[in-house]
This record gives C-alpha cells, sequence and structure tokens, in this order.
C-alpha cells in the first residue's frame, strides 16, 4: 500500500488480486459494502445507498470492539453523494460528516473522493484521491487517525476478498 499527500490531497494505492469489475462491485454493491468498510473492529450499516449520479450514500460506522477503549459503543455517521460514474473504471463522490438524520455536520470538513480501479497483471490497483478545503484541514484529519482507519479498512477489504 502507498499513502502520499500533495498539498490538500490524500493519495492512496492499493493492489488487489482480483479483476476490476469484481473489485468495482465490492465497492458499489450495498451488501458487499457494509461487509468490509470502515476500519477494523468497526461495522457499518448503510442507512440508504442509490449508486447512481446524485444519489446518496448515507451510512453508520459503529465500534463493535470493547479492546478499542473509549471508543467502543461510538458511532460514526456520513453522507456521501455520487457525481460521477464511470463503471468499473471510477466513480467520484462527495462526502461528509452528518448525524444518523443526514444532516450535515458544519463543524467537519467535506471531502471530494476519486476512486479508480486500474487493472494491472493478474490484479487491480485502487487509487483513491481524497481532496481537502486545504492542506491544513488534511493535516487535521490525518492527525484524528483518517490515514490509519483508511489502511485498516484496506486489510478489510483484502480479508473479505479473499474469503
Amino acid at each position: 500500500m502507498k499513502t502520499l499527500t500533495e498539498g490538500n490531497k490524500l493519495i492512496t494505492e492499493h493492489t488487489f488480486s482480483v479483476s476490476q469489475e469484481r473489485l468495482f462491485q465490492a465497492y458499489t454493491n450495498s451488501e458487499e459494502l457494509e461487509a468490509w468498510w470502515g476500519p477494523e473492529g468497526w461495522q457499518t450499516e448503510n442507512k440508504r445507498f442509490e449508486f447512481k449520479p446524485g444519489g446518496y450514500w448515507h451510512y453508520c460506522m459503529k465500534c463493535e470492539d470493547k479492546s478499542q477503549g473509549d471508543f467502543y459503543g461510538m458511532e460514526s455517521w456520513g453522507l456521501g453523494k455520487f457525481k460521477e460514474i464511470h463503471a468499473p473504471e471510477k466513480f467520484l463522490y462527495l462526502d461528509t460528516f452528518s448525524d444518523q438524520e443526514g444532516n450535515v455536520n458544519p463543524e467537519m470538513p467535506e471531502m471530494e473522493i476519486e476512486v479508480s480501479f486500474i487493472p494491472a497483471e493478474g490484479a487491480t490497483n485502487v487509487v483513491t484521491i481524497t481532496t481537502f478545503d486545504s492542506a491544513e484541514t488534511l493535516e487535521k484529519m490525518s492527525e484524528m487517525g483518517m490515514i490509519e482507519g483508511y489502511n485498516s479498512q484496506m486489510k478489510r477489504l483484502e480479508t473479505y476478498l479473499n474469503q
């Protein structure tokens, strides 16, 4: 896995030993996404998932791992809006923190996220570019554990795909 920052962008790359179509499906099918999305020890539930341009993704990640201390039982809600879909090559969405009703938390940043699926020899690279409003916002999110959470999530996806 590769992770780097460039100004206000967080760029990650991970290679999976599955086809482009299979990896795209794992990201774009609601039931599959619930099976692996979020850091280890967290379970995701999609309250609304409309994978189409202009469609919404309203979800909750809940910590179910008692060994994570104060995080145990915590819920983190998000609201995404799909902007572009080019199956199976890539999709682009806006992601924000929200409450369980889907109201955006104005104190937290909005992120534009582009997920690309690039065929490789017998595998597929997933490249995610997360764009923030500023480098300072990216730094704040990094300090909150976003990069570690993403890396943990990729481990979950790898385990899921290898079942």
